[in-house]
């Protein structure tokens, strides 16, 4: 009615609304991480017209999208390379074309497997400055002496060279091409999506030539969608509301890239999907029939999008039969799978990066970047359950995937593992290492935000240790801790950073990010202050791994009776019981004494935290104690109340015995170093002092036994929940037996309270 009267303000006010109604597809500039497209700056080689046209393509078994061996298309057929005469220059010659920065290796005798078809190049003498591979002296093009057994392969860097333009030589042949362009991103358009962490929806561009560009979505599939959300570390995708971004379309022009896309789903990477057709754009530059492609993809559980400040979870896992174990940083890991109620390994005969991805998925992460073998992240114990694993990379689960049952013939030195792509958190913009020698060390500094403003600041040292440097390396990338340390002054640091900006750190060790380990809030607490006494680390790119043999333990176990005018030296070293210190000499102590097997499973040796200057004699034992407790023997009742302990100090910690083809490398006597070589074990036999519990006082009855080796976490592990063994145990007065023996982690609760100082007011 209102309308009827006054038609020109109905028409305007209904503009306003409209306009408010978009307000927030307004916002149009490239969000935070994204710049501004580049200048163009890649010029395609001109190439005389004698010059054979061939297309290069990474093939075979790909572990990353950037390496593969090398096929070529020419005669309208794919080809290989032999690896005769092939070097580093050609492998250079090869990245490039592909649009490559460098090359980083080669590989030759078909290590990406054996390839089909001509064998178009042999004995080629690259100078590395050709640009096409059809430029390098050969013996000719199509004339070789090879057999597919002589297939090359090389390793790209996985940056592209910037402005780089794919340049279609053969448009008869586009659909059998591997997709070049220079980067992929999920844009996100509606300004509800554009405040997310991480970004799970937007339009899907690519840089090609320098500038960022839309996807007609004419030819656009689930497929397709699967891909992108997967390299963008997401396990699936979802639909959306199509009504908002055709809005957003009409009233803002896309710039179309000229092809379409062929992926079938499996791949680790777009660039690893077929190059489809060009794409069938109007005079005014939009597609025929369609709209830019846009996907929404479904984030694992612990990357549910968030505030930055929201976001103070600890990373859980999402599947309970499935674990990544010996990782340095979310997603990747040895890859372990329970069945009847143990935890074992996967060979890697047949390792794919097709299995490799439904581990991943199923974790709650995107697709593989890696399927690792060999043990590349330490070697796992218990049974090999899986072997030969052939799965579709469809399935939900690792376990529906075919496989070999038996596992004959395959060891832990054989254990599979993977590297998994993980959305983009922006974690590593808030911190940083300063004032180190190299990027793997420094003062640690964070970005805090105080009066409305983002400030670097230090960290408090105070009881700052290897698991808070766990979660800085983990936030960086750099791998693991391999040293904590509360004085700094030899790190000068940023000046402007030197002020204590976050205080009572705490973390458990499985944070993804500094700022999600407890801390004090607004109120800091630092009597050191920072500058010189701030928080630092250094970090490598291993660890090691220590591991208990509990076969060992049930088998050596037995009890024994022993005077103390022969325990002399264990009582001066705080090896009884407290009760021994009123008895006479010619009493008897009864100690439960057993023999325990250390493996060191991991990347790198393990040594004691401080050097040879620091370690300890012991003169009634004439011997060295390199680390003070090393190891922590308890006896519990079964409602968890602790009646009997024991400890004892790494007096000799030494390579008592190799698997086979590792040498020994530590020799404790003569004041030999002291460590554990990865692949060996130092055994302490159950008949020197202090390999017991002094169970004088305690009744019969059933117990459980613990033991925790390195329990203060002085040195670094890639790997803590193994350090512990547990065994049911049962004296009945006369008798000892040890049973049902396992590793495993301690209750969180045990693992909380034992860390945190309870005491402190900590939020």
């Amino acid at each position: 009615m209102f309308c009827g009267i006054c038609l020109p303000c109905c028409t305007v006010i209904l503009l306003v609304l409209f306009e408010l109604a978009l307000a927030q597809y307004e916002h149009l500039g490239y969000p935070p991480g994204y710049p501004d497209p580049e200048q163009e700056h890649y010029i395609a080689p001109q190439l005389s017209p004698d010059t054979p046209r061939i297309q290069l393509r990474l093939a075979g078994d790909k572990r990353k999208h950037n390496e593969g061996r090398v096929e070529v298309f020419y005669n309208n057929e794919w080809g290989t390379v032999c690896d005769d005469d092939f070097t580093i220059h050609a492998a250079q010659v090869v990245c490039r074309e592909l649009g490559y920065l460098e090359a980083i290796s080669w590989s030759p005798s078909s290590k990406y497997g054996k390839g089909q078809g001509p064998i178009w190049f042999d004995n080629l003498h690259c100078t590395g400055k050709e640009k096409t591979l059809a430029l390098c002296p050969s013996n000719g093009i199509g004339v070789s002496d090879c057999k597919h057994s002589e297939d090359v392969g090389v390793v790209c860097s996985d940056k592209r060279i910037p402005g780089f333009k794919f340049v279609n030589t053969l448009p008869n042949h586009v659909e059998n091409l591997d997709i070049q362009v220079e980067d992929v991103r999920i844009r996100a358009i509606l300004s509800s999506y554009r405040k997310r962490i991480p970004v799970t929806e937007g339009y899907v561009e690519v840089k090609d030539g320098g500038k960022w560009k839309q996807i007609c979505n004419t030819e656009w599939t689930q497929l397709d969608s699967r891909v992108i959300c997967g390299m963008f570390g997401f396990p699936g995708e979802r639909k959306y509301n199509a009504r908002v971004y055709k809005m957003f379309a009409r009233r803002r022009k896309p710039t179309y890239w000229d092809y379409a896309v062929n992926c079938t789903g499996n791949e680790a990477h777009l660039s690893s999907c077929k190059l489809g057709q060009a794409s069938s754009l109007k005079l005014n530059g939009t597609c025929a029939g369609g709209l830019p492609v846009v996907v929404s993809c479904v984030p694992g559980r612990d990357f549910a999008p968030t505030s930055m400040t929201g976001f103070r979870k600890a990373f859980r896992q999402e599947q309970p039969l499935v674990r990544l174990r010996g990782g340095a940083i979310v997603g990747e890991g040895r890859v372990e799978v329970l069945k009847n109620g143990e935890w074992g390994t996967i060979c890697d005969d047949s390792w794919s990066l097709l299995s490799a991805t439904v581990v991943c998925r199923e974790l709650g992460f995107g697709t593989a970047i890696e399927a690792l073998s060999g043990g590349r992240l330490g070697q796992g114990m218990g049974p090999v359950h899986m072997n030969e694993v052939q799965c579709t990379g469809f399935e939900k689960s690792i376990t529906e995937c075919v496989f070999n049952k038996e596992a004959l013939g395959c060891s832990h030195e054989e254990d599979a593992a993977v590297r998994c792509n993980v959305p983009s958190m922006g974690f590593q913009q808030s911190l940083r290492l300063s004032g180190g020698r190299n990027p793997y060390e420094g003062r640690v500094e964070v970005l805090v935000e105080r009066n409305g403003s983002l400030v670097w600041g230090t960290v408090c040292s105070e009881s700052w240790g290897t698991m808070e440097a766990m979660v800085v390396c983990r936030q960086l990338g750099l791998g693991f801790a391999s040293n904590a340390f509360q004085e700094t002054w030899y790190w000068p640091g940023e000046v402007s950073a030197d002020n204590v900006v976050m205080s009572g750190v705490r973390c458990s060790g499985t944070e993804m990010s500094l700022s999600h380990c407890l801390h004090h809030g607004a109120h800091l607490s630092c009597a050191k202050g920072g500058g010189r006494n701030a928080a630092g680390v250094s970090c490598s790119e291993t660890a090691p791994d220590l591991v208990l043999n509990p076969q060992v333990v049930e088998q050596t176990t037995y009890m024994e009776d022993r005077p103390m005018f022969m325990l002399q030296c264990a009582h001066e070293e705080d090896c009884l019981s407290s009760t021994a210190n009123q008895v006479p000499a010619n009493s008897y102590r009864r100690l439960l004494r057993f023999s325990s097997q250390i493996h060191n499973n991991g990347q790198s040796d393990f040594r004691p935290k401080a050097g040879r200057h620091s370690w300890v004699w012991h003169d009634c034992h004439r011997h060295y104690h390199s680390m003070e407790v090393f190891t922590l023997y308890d006896l519990f009742s079964l409602n968890g109340t602790k009646v009997a302990e024991g400890h004892k100090a790494s007096f000799c910690l030494e390579d008592s015995e190799c698997d086979e083809g590792i040498e020994k490398r530590y020799e404790c006597a003569n004041f030999g170093d002291q460590g554990i070589t990865v692949g060996c074990w130092d055994t302490y036999r159950h008949d020197i002092d202090c390999q017991w519990v002094d169970i004088t006082d305690i009744k019969p009855g059933d117990y459980i036994f613990q033991i925790v080796i390195n329990p203060n976490y002085e040195v670094p592990e890639s790997d803590y929940t193994n350090n512990i063994l547990k065994c049911r145990c049962r004296y009945d007065g006369h008798r000892v037996w040890m049973y049902s023996c396992h590793n495993g982690k301690t209750s969180q609760l045990f693992v909380l309270v034992s860390h945190f100082n309870v005491d402190n007011q900590i939020i």
